[in-house]
């Protein structure tokens, strides 16, 4: 039996001035073997990500499974109001885990992360640089990489490949590159090519590097406003990743970029004595009045994205049409053929 009236029925849910979310998937099934230093690692990363985000950020962390230690934990940040939203499921996979901390919002910013990363000053606004120069960018990755230039770009190397804007430039920090390479333990990830230069992207005395990875990247909110993927069958990997987080920018019309610079670290699942270090030095942002980057909506018919998609695959495919154009946008003959 019901007797009364809700007073909440009908209201309007208050806006907030929250305009860019983080969402941060975490599983962290035990402290041995593989995830014997995640609660450390994690616990870098939240610290980093809360000395260096504005005041405008909302912090959504989907605890996807993990043991009681690591729930204890995140039940007392969210008790501190240190993030604004806790979700607790069962092992339901990382990409379903951030399917759900999507729900329910309509941030104009999304940041979608690894619990493994560790955050720099001024990752965010470096990001709204680009945002805002770049109208067609709809992702962001602070952490650039010379090897993603060909992930999901055919549109920007379409529409800029003849411009002087779009060449090759001196890598800024190959240090990072190489710090992530090894994060990874791939040590070869990069040869000394990847390392000297990368492909960018100017507009005035902004460059932006061709490409994103998604570990951490920062993307358009509505680019998931209509998802036709809503859930993914993989716990961890496969092509979960590529579909959900990567192609519908590309299959929207915009363009994956990543900052010039070094904006955050991949940090593994091995603690390393460097990383205390770098988060202590962090300097706190204080900065309560940021202002939403202009996000001009820039979109391109369907049929035209497919048709650039279609030539360039058919033309990149052939090595040496690849190597000339490499060669056209600034590297060497030698560069060509080790890129």
């Amino acid at each position: 039996m019901r007797i009364g009236f809700n007073p909440n029925k009908d209201k309007i849910i208050e806006s907030t001035d929250f305009f860019h979310q983080v969402i941060l998937p975490v599983y962290i099934a035990n402290e041995e073997g593989y995830f014997k230093d995640s609660f450390t690692i994690l616990q870098y990363c939240l610290n980093s990500l809360f000395k260096t985000s504005h005041g405008k950020t909302y912090f959504t962390i989907v605890n996807n499974g993990s043991c009681t230690k690591i729930e204890d934990y995140l039940n007392q940040l969210y008790e501190e109001n240190k993030i604004h939203e806790l979700i607790h499921t069962t092992n339901i996979g990382k990409l379903n885990a951030i399917l759900k901390g999507l729900i329910g919002h309509q941030f104009p910013l999304i940041t979608i992360s690894d619990a493994d990363v560790l955050f720099l000053n001024d990752w965010q606004n470096e990001t709204y640089i680009i945002f805002e120069r770049f109208p067609k960018t709809g992702a962001v990755s602070p952490t650039p990489s010379s090897k993603m230039l060909r992930h999901y770009t055919s549109n920007v190397l379409f529409e800029k490949g003849l411009s002087k804007h779009l060449c090759f430039t001196e890598v800024l920090n190959p240090e990072a590159m190489k710090a992530f390479a090894r994060s990874v333990d791939n040590q070869e990830l990069y040869n000394e090519c990847h390392l000297k230069k990368y492909l960018t992207i100017s507009k005035g005395n902004v460059k932006a590097v061709i490409g994103a990875g998604h570990f951490v990247t920062t993307y358009r909110g509505a680019i998931f406003e209509n998802l036709k993927q809503r859930n993914s069958n993989y716990g961890l990997g496969g092509n979960s990743e590529d579909e959900i987080l990567d192609k519908p920018v590309f299959d929207q019309g915009y363009w994956r970029l990543s900052t010039q610079d070094n904006y955050a670290f991949h940090m593994g699942n091995i603690k390393e004595s460097w990383m205390k270090v770098q988060v202590d030095a962090l300097k706190l942002n204080l900065e309560i009045n940021n202002t939403l980057p202009i996000l001009r909506k820039k979109i391109d018919a369907k049929f035209k994205i497919a048709l650039q998609s279609f030539i360039l695959a058919k033309l990149f495919s052939r090595k040496p049409i690849w190597k000339l154009f490499l060669k056209y946008k600034g590297l060497t003959k030698n560069e060509a053929n080790k890129y």
